[in-house]
């Protein structure tokens, strides 16, 4: 169980709860054994004589069904609180691990790697894990466990007959488990077409008014188009072979229906087990595959699950930037022989210079050049390659980055302001701001005067990326959050 939870990277909390899960979806599927016996004794009391038969046993046989269907109800209500409220605080946890992992990545990651693939990273791949931690675990490993169980119990009451039920189980698990390397296969490839679909939609979405624009619809949506149809392959491909293998594996295992009829057949020809064995035995077979069918439904699902795991393992191993914090006590910014560059396109190579605090510098040169690199490199977006960027005389590698980060504000080119009131967005800059701070920021980027305008004026929300503003007015709004910092 150790395996499992390093497999899922769980914490030590939800490893108990899904500990405890198990054992309530165990007690559910024992739970459900109660019917078939309480059946098998009346149709053993309704196969007496008249002399035989007693009609109080019926009664007390209708009680048991009674109290074995109230069973079951606690049974199935205390699995799903153990199971789902648990299970699905764990994948939220581990939603808000993955987006607090992404936080802390430098930016070079963010050039390295599409944008598209850690968006999946929080969506998809935690999404596939909430699955896989309330559908798929409990489920699976307490199948095992009651079908460990029941396959004991019919062994202690004739071994043959155990025999002849579960004959046909290790062949079925064999095919599954030979086939892992081939479904793993084809789901790392689904995913990948899966993650391509995902960045050729954003794209198209992205460059919609230039694709209008230049009337180039045809070529765009052809990508799309292909890579959709990709996908289509990919998942029809993995469905198949993953489903021929299930199913092949699901009617090896049922042949034990027909195996066990004859051996109990004989068995009772030659008055070795009496009618109840029989009955019972017949009873049970018809029962006890389900659980093992589940159980080879379900591990595709976990081999799948391990691609997804797989990412989110290399994106928690991603060394974040780190640092300590260090008293600033001065403003002064210095560079000191810094070279840069973006991945192979080198950019800065070997610059000293100094800005003074309290003071305004302007950056001038041709695009390409360099300006917003060295924003960057100040604000610690990414780290030099050589040489030193120092703020009050401290190198800023050595600097915690949200602790440097709190030293500073930006106005971006492309401005971000979110689904949310005005007034909100402006209060972004410092969360703790009160009412007349962030009036005050507001006037003096001059958003005062188009935001008494609006409907709401400050409570006014402003829609998807403030589409009801025009570009200058967002970056007002960027500048009072500036200032309000």
């Amino acid at each position: 169980m150790n395996r499992l939870q390093n497999m899922f990277g769980m914490s030590d909390d939800t490893y108990k709860n899904l500990k405890k899960a198990i054992a309530a979806c165990t007690f559910t599927n024992l739970s459900m054994i109660a019917p078939a016996v309480i059946s098998m004794q009346i149709i053993l009391e309704a196969l007496k004589t008249d002399a035989q038969f007693s009609q109080g046993k019926m009664y007390i046989y209708l009680g048991l069904g009674i109290a074995a269907m109230f069973i079951m109800f606690l049974c199935a209500k205390n699995d799903y609180k153990k199971t789902y409220p648990a299970m699905y605080a764990a994948a939220a946890e581990s939603r808000l691990k993955a987006a607090e992992t992404i936080r802390a990545l430098p930016m070079r990651i963010f050039n390295s790697k599409d944008l598209t693939e850690l968006t999946a990273n929080i969506m998809n791949d935690c999404t596939s894990l909430e699955h896989t931690l309330s559908h798929v675990v409990p489920q699976l490993f307490a199948n095992v466990i009651t079908c460990a169980l029941v396959c004991a119990l019919i062994a202690f009451f004739d071994w043959r007959v155990a025999m002849a039920m579960f004959c046909s189980l290790p062949i079925a698990f064999l095919i599954i488990f030979l086939s892992r390397a081939r479904q793993e296969r084809l789901n790392k490839i689904q995913i990948e077409a899966k993650l391509a679909v995902s960045s050729e939609v954003q794209d198209y979405l992205d460059g919609l008014k230039i694709i209008k624009t230049c009337n180039l619809e045809g070529e765009h949506f052809t990508k799309l188009k292909d890579a959709l149809v990709k996908l289509k392959r990919y998942s029809l491909k993995m469905e198949f072979t993953t489903g021929v293998f299930v199913m092949s594996a699901q009617v090896i295992l049922q042949s034990g229906i027909g195996i066990t009829i004859f051996v109990a057949a004989a068995l009772f020809g030659n008055g070795e087990i009496g009618l109840e064995g029989v009955i019972l035995s017949l009873l049970i077979v018809t029962r006890i595959y389900t659980p093992f069918i589940v159980i080879l439904t379900l591990l595709p699902e976990l081999f799948y699950m391990k691609q997804a795991v797989r990412r989110l393992r290399l994106l928690s191993e991603i060394p974040v930037m780190k640092g300590e914090i260090v008293p600033i006590k001065s403003c002064d910014i210095a560079f000191e022989n810094v070279s840069f560059k973006y991945n192979d396109e080198s950019v800065l190579k070997n610059i000293s210079f100094v800005i003074p605090e309290k003071s305004i510098t302007a950056l001038v040169g041709v695009s390409g050049s360099g300006k917003s690199t060295i924003t960057k490199l100040i604000a610690r977006f990414w780290d030099a390659d050589s040489g030193a960027v120092k703020i009050g005389g401290i190198d800023v590698k050595t600097l915690e980055p949200e602790y440097l980060m709190s030293h500073m504000s930006f106005v971006f080119q492309e401005v971000t302001l979110f689904n949310n009131t005005v007034y909100n967005n402006i209060k972004i800059g410092k969360i703790d701001a009160c009412y007349d701070e962030i009036i005050a920021a507001a006037k003096a980027a001059h958003c005062d005067e188009f935001v008494s305008r609006l409907p709401q004026g400050y409570e006014t929300v402003l829609g998807k990326n403030a589409m009801k503003l025009s570009g200058g007015e967002r970056q007002r709004i960027s500048i009072a959050r500036a200032l309000l910092k």
